[in-house]
């Protein structure tokens, strides 16, 4: 039986972000994203069910099914008419991407050409600005085919980029799935790029952002004047530019940040990043490119899509003899969040924690003696050994190991069970002072920390195993 899955990655990159190693020695990239979706909406004329709702200048829109709203459609014409050209006067000498419709694309040949003319990228922005939630597997794919084929029947060029923006829970693995995308931004988990694997595809996930985009001047928490805008920008890069090695992403739409008073905001948002030092502006494409160069995904199989038998073979011994923590720890809900050497230690500690206190005495009297007989007959296991060696205890002096036998003889006819401690936190002399110490404690209070030391015992072990 399979055991149970949790496919989200809680995880990410934790404390330790990978340094991305921008071009130049950047500090970091900053990416601009122009939503083209302006003919591509909801509308009768495109053969939907109603009217366009969504991110437009109407407060409170609904859809109203089987009518054209004149007032939606003449609001995204705005953006093809009027605000396009104004962001593009204002952009066309940096590198940014489109996320383009293409169905819009399709009804925009001057846009389209001014575009291309700027060396913008241009991505996949989906067939049509429409709700993909409801769809099924079938006709999603079915529309993300037919969108790269008139993409690149408009362009001339096939997309190497794909953002759906109102996407299903298929959305991301029917791209990885299409083969042809250098990166995928349908995410919004991370300020990274990182890999996700769907079967045997690795896909590589440029995030996108929903706060540092003018989006927020079309819903209700969102912005109410342009300044707003603009120290979202501001602020975000200053705090990103500060940590270092960071990705900040800014969305933009035609119909929106076009708008006067907000492509003013955007324009001292520009300068503000524009003079500081060490700032990369780039495409996703081009981030992404360089991403799976100095960060190619991973070759390693994650443990927790390992198989029962591979699972217990790789992490069975990390518990002194005791395979059945990993027997134990795999049944659980693991993920990608498992997938590091703490969640495995995580999963691996819930089971030992479980168990009954003489399944734990168990694993106590599995673990050898410190310097003892096996040590001197070379019976231990390859960790122990490593441990023991790097703690300076197999090269003891006559005197030292008459002193580690007759304490560990001590120990266990007091406690009935080896002395256990994690070596590599110490030196020789803190071990026998440890051993001193301890010997002294009662039997509850000395198997509750034999116990931690076990734990931390496992940790180490897995840090040489996983990152």
């Amino acid at each position: 039986m399979d055991a149970p899955r949790y496919p989200r990655d809680m995880t990410g990159y934790g404390q330790t972000p990978p340094d991305p190693k921008w071009p130049n020695g950047a500090r970091i990239a900053v990416q601009i994203v122009l939503n083209y979706e302006e003919g591509g909406e909801n509308d009768l004329l495109h053969g939907d069910a109603a009217s366009e709702a969504f991110l437009s200048e109407i407060t409170g829109a609904s859809a109203w099914p089987g009518q054209r709203h004149w007032n939606m459609e003449s609001l995204y014409e705005y953006g093809a008419r009027a605000g396009f050209w104004r962001l593009h006067r204002m952009l066309s000498d940096m590198p940014i991407t489109v996320y383009g419709v293409a169905t819009a694309l399709a009804r925009a040949p001057e846009q389209v050409a001014a575009m291309k003319e700027a060396g913008w990228e241009i991505a996949s922005h989906g067939l049509k600005w429409i709700e993909y939630k409801d769809f099924s597997e079938a006709d999603e794919r079915a529309h993300m085919a037919e969108a790269v084929r008139l993409h690149t029947a408009v362009t001339g060029t096939r997309p190497r980029g794909w953002y759906t923006g109102r996407c299903s829970m298929n959305t991301v693995r029917l791209a990885a799935e299409e083969g042809g995308f250098a990166y995928v931004a349908d995410s919004y988990a991370d300020e990274l790029p990182y890999w996700a694997r769907f079967g045997r595809r690795d896909q590589l996930i440029v995030p996108y952002t929903m706060d540092v985009n003018d989006m927020r001047f079309a819903i209700q928490a969102g912005f109410t004047e342009p300044a707003a805008f603009e120290r979202s920008i501001t602020e975000a890069f200053d705090t990103l530019y500060e940590e270092g090695g960071r990705m900040l992403s800014i969305g933009l739409h035609a119909r929106i940040a076009g708008r006067p008073g907000r492509a003013a905001a955007l324009k001292r948002a520009l300068a503000h990043m524009a003079g500081h030092e060490g700032v990369w502006f780039a495409t996703r494409e081009q981030i992404a490119d360089h991403w799976a160069e100095v960060h190619p995904a991973s070759t390693a199989r994650a443990p927790s899509a390992l198989a029962r038998e591979e699972f217990v073979e790789e992490f069975g011994g990390v518990f002194e003899h005791s395979p059945w923590i990993a027997e134990g720890a795999w049944a659980l809900e693991l993920g990608p969040t498992h997938d590091t050497a703490l969640g495995v230690h995580s999963a691996l500690s819930r089971v030992f924690r479980s168990a009954t206190e003489d399944q734990r005495l168990a694993v106590l009297l599995a673990h050898p003696d410190l310097a003892g007989k096996l040590a001197a007959a070379n019976r231990l296991t390859a960790e122990s050994t490593s441990e023991q060696a790097g703690a300076g205890l197999d090269s003891l002096t006559d005197a030292e190991r008459e002193t580690f036998t007759a304490l560990n003889t001590a120990y266990v006819e007091k406690h009935g069970f080896p002395f256990i401690i994690a070596v590599r936190d110490h030196d020789k002399a803190s071990i026998l002072a440890a051993f001193h110490a301890r010997i002294e404690n009662d039997q509850s209070a000395e198997f509750a920390e034999a116990c931690r030391q076990v734990e931390r015992i496992a940790l180490f072990r897995l840090q040489d195993k996983l990152p």
